[in-house]
Formats: C-alpha cells, structure tokens, sequence
C-alpha cells in the first residue's frame, strides 16, 4: 500500500503507558472495526473520511520536527499494511511504536508493540506473542479478571500496565491503585497528555 487514511498527525509527547514523558510523532490512521463503545476517536472509524496520504508525504511531515520516536495508532492501525511505512520511517532512523487492540494481522516493523486489547474484537495470538507492553483498559472491577487473562498469554519480558477508563477515572483509580499494591507485576498508566491538555 503507497497511501494511508490519515486522520490526524502531530508531534507532542507521549502521555501514557511505557515510553510516557518521551516527545513523539503520532500518526492516526482512520478505519476501525473493533467498535468500543467508549472509545474517545471515534470519528477515525470510517477510513474513507479521512484523507489518503503517500508514505512519502507521511516521512516529510514527521521530518519537519525534531522527532526521533513515531507512534502508528488509530482506530486501528493493523487493518492497513504498514511493512512499507515503518521501513521508509526506520530508513530515516526514526524509532517506530505501534498501539493496537491486536485484532487484525501484524505488519510493519517495531521497535515497540503495545497491545491493548478490547472485549469488542479478541486479540489475534500473533499480536500477543510479540507484543512489548499489555496496556489494559479499566472501565470496572471485572476488568482487573480480564486483565490477568491476558498477562498469562503474553511473554514473560511484557510490561504490564493498567488504565483508567478516561470517564470512569475518578472512580477506578483508587481501585488500580490497590489491585496494583496487591499485584505488583502490574504498573499505573495515566494519561497524563489529558491532564496537561495537550494532543
């Protein structure tokens, strides 16, 4: 694939699990079949919305800034070919991530995979098996079962993260934050782009 539904493009920081703090260039390609009913994008679902960017046009954009890491989302990203797009990126040298809900065939080559799966479209065994980080949305207290269901699967080297449901924050965290305190396998992610209000 030469284009890609592009939704959004910006460099910021990342704000949330592993490599949170760290300046990144974030690439949101449109189309999305997995459907959460709480998802906070939902206008990247229809890929045919947005507008189709060359690759090229894609590597020009994030050499503009200082950008050193590039973080592929979505929707979700793995409905698209992404082999040709993170080997232009890692040609210029650039650090490639990926946050998927794992549900569609990996592509691309990374440097990070963080896998956060959704209940709506189950993970694919593939994407569990490679992936760098288990980030698990709370929304409540049966996620922290699901959570765990998930942890067994994925390799032995997978960080582990659990986060708040943005909505339901002010009502999980406290739960995180004991469930952790008794599982400390488990760490806290927080969107911390939300509370300082940057993209």
């Amino acid at each position: 694939m030469t284009a890609l539904p592009v939704m959004e493009h910006f460099y910021t920081i990342q704000g949330e699990g592993f490599h949170q703090g760290r300046a990144a260039y974030f690439i949101r390609l449109g189309g999305c079949d997995v459907g959460c009913v709480w998802c906070d994008v939902k206008d990247s679902w229809d890929a045919s919305r947005h507008p189709l960017y060359t690759i090229g046009q894609i590597v020009e954009e994030v050499k503009k800034t200082a950008a050193r890491l590039v973080v592929i989302t979505g929707g979700e990203p793995l409905l698209h070919n992404l082999d040709a797009l993170t080997k232009c990126l890692r040609d210029e040298g650039l650090e490639t991530n990926i946050e998927t809900s794992g549900s569609s065939p990996l592509s691309g080559s990374w440097d990070w995979i963080c896998l956060s799966p959704k209940k709506f479209k189950a993970p694919l065994t593939e994407v569990i098996m490679a992936a760098n980080e288990l980030k698990v949305v709370v929304f409540n207290k049966s996620d922290f079962a699901w959570a765990e269901k998930f942890a067994a699967e994925v390799a032995p080297t997978c960080k582990l993260y659990l986060q708040p449901e943005w909505s339901k924050h002010d009502e999980v965290t406290a739960l995180m934050v004991e469930y952790i305190k008794q599982h400390p396998q488990w760490e806290l992610s927080l969107q911390v782009h939300k509370y300082i209000n940057v993209p």
